[in-house]
């Protein structure tokens, strides 16, 4: 697996980094197993003011630690400044909530004067994180600032795309006072990851990635009996009903679809819009996609950025063609993509017919799928006509109405005229093929503690 810097604008090769050998795979494991047993028996207080002083120090380098962003994975400069500041809201949550969150809880019994019977939560031990290339501070954020603020270790396997991303925040945890061995990045290969998840001092797994990767990995933690978290692809619906306001709908669905260039698990894949409005959001919609502006990302002007790779812009345009082969109908908008950088031009699939295997699959770029929805319950069924359930968008004028159709899509989040958003204070994580687990909020938090029961019992009390 070569570890490189390959800027996406440029396509220059910035930078490799060899893979961490076998010797320093067992290094790490045995220095995150001793970092874990100190670091459990920290206070709260010391554990929160080690989170502060990373969202500090993010804060106060931020142009440093975006541009980093923009060099390896090619997102604009605007939307890596808006990542520096969500990881820093992340360490901040955790550090103001998790104490509270994790606070012991004294559960009601029969017969109290048989006892007590409480339940805390302990931390597992050193866990492993395996992470993408779209958002990889974000993506690591959510992960460490709860299982450190539980008393965790982690070790990280990151994108091969983004070796900087990853050794810049290891770094940071560093300068924050984490304790040595508390997050440690490594380069590893496939075959070093099954090693990990094998070994008795690791305790557990977390994915964010693709299905491929999610099942590969789940399926080696089950063999080990190891807990693990699956944060994998999504295919968002954005339901438009008939009383939308298309005026403020349409550009949350062009912000929606290609925001960090609709490299994104929970971009609006699929516009799903009811007949009556169907004609006159695609005539909208088509105008809006038409004015993004492709060039380089750290120019401000720039609001469409390039794919992380030429690799992914060629196998984009590859499934584009096969989803016209079994019948779609592709029309690209807008300005042609320019020579220079891993760019695709916007595409507006059509007529994806319910044959059409093209309905079930992940675009993950630029790429819209339009479906006319007969009506409300027809935009449902549509809707729920996927092997993906993560996000997902009702817009409505009637925002209590919404609720009631958000309450009909089977996904792990539905958010009500709002395209699917990221939040430090909101969990995240799906169902079926979208994977299992939660992140952020208490439901991160609790994945990876032992919720143990201590009942204090009467000697005298009958069996």
């Amino acid at each position: 697996m070569a570890y490189a810097t390959v800027n996406p604008y440029s396509g220059e090769v910035l930078q490799t980094f060899p893979e961490t050998s076998d010797v320093e795979v067992q290094q790490a494991i045995a220095q995150g197993d001793l970092a874990f047993k100190a670091w459990r028996q920290t206070t709260f207080a010391h554990r929160a003011a080690v989170m502060r002083s990373a969202a500090t120090l993010l804060r106060g380098d931020a142009d440093r630690f975006a541009r980093l962003l923009t060099l390896e994975m090619g997102k604009l400069l605007s939307e890596a400044m808006a990542e520096v500041e969500l990881s820093a809201a992340i360490f901040d949550y955790y550090a103001d909530n998790a104490e509270r969150l994790l606070a012991p809880e004294r559960l009601p019994v029969a017969d109290p004067a048989e006892g007590e019977a409480t339940l805390v939560c302990e931390p597992l031990g050193l866990l492993l994180a395996i992470e993408p290339w779209n958002f990889p501070y974000y993506q690591i954020a959510r992960i460490i600032a709860p299982q450190l603020s539980a008393g965790n270790t982690i070790l990280l396997k990151h994108a091969a795309n983004v070796p900087q991303c990853a050794a810049a925040f290891e770094a940071l945890m560093r300068d924050a006072g984490l304790i040595a061995g508390g997050f440690q990045n490594l380069y590893a290969n496939h075959d070093q990851i099954e090693a990990i998840i094998n070994d008795p001092r690791v305790h557990g797994v977390a994915l964010t990635g693709s299905e491929t990767a999610g099942a590969v990995v789940a399926a080696q933690a089950g063999r080990a009996l190891k807990k693990s978290t699956m944060e994998l692809g999504g295919a968002d619906a954005f339901v438009v009903l008939a009383d939308a306001d298309l005026e403020k709908t349409v550009p949350w669905a062009v912000f929606g679809r290609h925001w960090n260039g609709g490299q994104v698990c929970v971009s609006s894949k699929r516009m799903i819009v009811v007949d009556p409005v169907y004609d006159a959001f695609l005539d909208r919609y088509t105008k809006g996609v038409a004015a993004l502006r492709m060039g380089d990302p750290l120019d401000p002007g720039t609001t469409l950025a390039p794919l992380s790779s030429q690799k992914a812009a060629d196998d984009l345009k590859a499934m584009v063609a096969k989803a016209v082969e079994h019948g779609a109908t592709a029309t690209p908008v807008g300005p042609e993509a320019p020579n220079r950088g891993a760019f695709v031009q916007p595409v507006i699939l059509t007529d994806i017919g319910e044959d059409n295997p093209a309905r079930h699959w992940e675009f993950f770029g630029p790429v819209s799928m339009l479906f006319r929805a007969k009506d409300e319950d027809d935009a449902v069924r549509i809707a729920n006509d996927s092997p993906f359930g993560l996000g997902g968008s009702v817009f409505t004028s009637d925002t209590k109405h919404g609720a009631e159709v958000a309450a009909r899509i089977s996904t792990g989040m539905v958010f009500v005229n709002h395209p699917t958003m990221v939040k430090a204070d909101l969990p995240f994580g799906g169902v079926r093929r979208s994977g299992y687990g939660r992140e952020l909020l208490g439901l991160g938090l609790k994945e990876f503690v032992n919720h143990k029961l201590i009942d204090v019992v009467d000697i005298d009390a009958p069996f």
